[in-house]
């Protein structure tokens, strides 16, 4: 047996985060407890789970001390309300039959336990470490997360410590703000003015970009810490470099020019995925896009984003999208359709029945005289309700 849990529970510094092994006291698992239990180490002594003393809980368990315990009431928070809630998780755990029919005399338990330095109130310690040590025996049992709970799950919710979450673009239709700006004041009022909303994202552009460099992002981030944001390089050479500094900036997504060479795009594509952000392609003045997705997909590089675009200086012209359908075909698997140029509100239902993801929209919501209530005109004729993304305690 090797089984693996992890659980969280709580709020505050006395919050409880448990990661746990269990295995045979013959295998890796019966190694690593004799080994912890034998080699201690400063401010990180490990002490066996008892329900009371002289009442060692089964099967026996050995709780490890995440952080350093520094200070005499970490100690007595340690060897106390954790000590007791981790032994009697497991006891209660045994009767509620968690364990089934596996011997527990043959089995071990290891549980690394995270306790903040700043926790105070002993009963929450107790009934939150209790809470998260059942729920990881249980899950270890379960082989908790199963894939397809994995991948619906992973895009959805931000990490309870992290203090902000990273978005992910997993419910389309979006709006895209395209900041194709050159004062950082207008940026400012624009990014203060649009609404917060699952659904929006923010594009820093191409202008935006060449008059204040990548360090705009920055700027970006600290009035928007939550925005998905797109830097628009359109970038035409050094793709791995540029889609590097594009991540390194935080940005969550990179766009690299159609036009450029099918090695740069795929050069952008595969950094892109390295680093953890969204590709996007930019088919502005590509006569064949589904054809460069086609040879992209046949070197595994299939972008996130494809951005059917017309141009600025071609707008009065009909709008065509092209063939939505054939680039889905020529992907191979998931991406993203997003339209842009002049796009008004009128317009989009018209191009989300064309296939579109995502609406890309400038100088109709950053050059309004309503910044705000332009946005969500646009984001209504989404027709998307807001995802509650703070799931951080869902138990499944």
């Amino acid at each position: 047996m090797y089984l693996i849990g992890e659980a969280l529970v709580g709020e505050g510094p006395e919050l409880a985060h448990i990661d746990l092994l269990i295995g045979d006291k013959t295998g890796p698992v019966g190694t690593a407890f004799a080994n912890s239990a034998s080699h201690l180490s400063a401010g990180h002594t490990p002490l066996l789970a008892v329900v009371r003393p002289n009442l060692l809980a089964k099967p026996a368990t050995l709780i490890i001390p995440k952080v350093t315990l520094k200070k005499e009431s970490q100690v007595t928070e340690m060897f106390g309300p954790v000590q007791a809630a981790v032994a009697k998780a497991v006891a209660d755990s045994l009767e509620e039959g968690i364990f089934g029919k596996t011997d527990i005399e043959e089995i071990v338990i290891l549980a690394s336990i995270y306790l903040n330095p700043e926790a105070r109130d002993f009963n929450r310690i107790y009934r939150y470490n209790y809470g998260a040590m059942k729920l990881a025996i249980k899950r270890a049992f379960d082989k908790f997360p199963g894939q397809d709970t994995l991948l619906y799950e992973k895009d959805r919710a931000p990490h309870a410590v992290m203090g902000f979450k990273v978005q992910r673009l997993w419910d389309p239709p979006y709006l895209q703000v395209a900041l194709d700006l050159v004062d950082m004041g207008t940026v400012r009022k624009v990014l203060e003015e649009v609404p917060k909303n699952d659904h929006l994202i923010i594009e820093a552009g191409t202008p935006l970009i060449k008059q204040f460099g990548l360090a705009v992002i920055g700027e970006i981030r600290n009035i928007r810490p939550d925005a998905f944001i797109i830097a628009d390089l359109k970038t035409l050479d050094t793709g791995n470099l540029e889609a590097r500094m594009a991540a390194n900036a935080s940005a969550d997504a990179v766009v690299v020019s159609g036009l450029a060479p099918i090695s740069t795009i795929e050069k952008v594509i595969l950094e892109a995925k390295k680093t953890g952000i969204y590709s996007v392609i930019d088919m502005l003045n590509v006569t064949g896009p589904a054809k460069v997705v086609a040879e992209l997909a046949k070197r595994g590089a299939t972008p996130d984003i494809v951005e059917m675009h017309r141009a600025i200086d071609a707008e009065g012209s009909d709008y065509n999208w092209g063939d939505i359908p054939a680039i889905r075909k020529a992907a191979k698997g998931k991406i993203l359709i997003a339209t842009a140029g002049g796009i008004r509100q009128p317009i989009v239902k018209e191009a989300l029945t064309a296939g579109a993801d995502i609406i890309v929209v400038g100088r109709a919501i950053t050059a309004s005289k309503n910044i705000g209530n332009a946005a969500e005109g646009f984001l209504e004729e989404l027709n998307s309700e807001e995802i509650d993304q703070f799931r951080v305690m869902t138990d499944f």
